[in-house]
């Protein structure tokens, strides 16, 4: 058995927890979420790995990134990454790493992309459940209307992260 190293970093939209294992990122995520522990038991268990507090060379490198992101810079974020759920959730993550920098989409395109169009709820759920915030940018997804609903960091954190792309502008996108 492995483990999976973590770290905590405190950026502008809250403190965040990273993690890596077989040097690949696994997780980047906001500390204090709601669905933390769910999130925790899933990458343990589908890694067979447990959490050790540890500083990795990939997490120096995600945090630098990290903050020319939160100066605006437009990221790379050209990491390794693991993702670690279903088969429908991995699908629903990769359609958001195809969402570019500066645009949102709906949860309902997001749905369509993936050839399911009356999957939005599902497709919402799985967006709930991605353990790479920022990376594998969920923030992008907005409701029909372009409101800013359902986000692991919050609201709050979902408008900054949108403002710092300069999408949210004077309340709207």
């Amino acid at each position: 058995m492995s483990d999976i190293a973590i770290h905590y970093f405190n950026s502008p939209v809250g403190e965040l927890i990273l993690g890596t294992y077989a040097n690949q990122l696994v997780l980047l995520d906001f500390r204090y979420r709601a669905l933390r522990e769910r999130i925790d038991r899933r990458l343990q268990k589908g890694l067979r790995a447990d959490y050790i507090p540890a500083r990795t060379p990939l997490m120096d490198e995600l945090m630098d990134q990290l903050k020319a992101y939160f100066k605006g810079k437009q990221p790379d974020f050209d990491l390794p990454i693991r993702m670690v759920g279903t088969d429908f959730q991995m699908k629903v993550w990769r359609t958001l790493q195809d969402i570019p920098y500066g645009t949102t989409i709906t949860y309902g395109e997001q749905a369509r992309r993936l050839g399911r169009p009356d999957a939005v709820r599902a497709v919402a759920s799985a967006n709930g459940a991605n353990a790479l915030a920022i990376i594998i940018p969920c923030h992008r997804v907005v409701g029909r209307d372009g409101a800013l609903t359902g986000y692991g960091g919050g609201i709050s954190t979902k408008k900054k992260l949108l403002e710092l792309e300069g999408m949210w502008t004077n309340g709207m996108l």
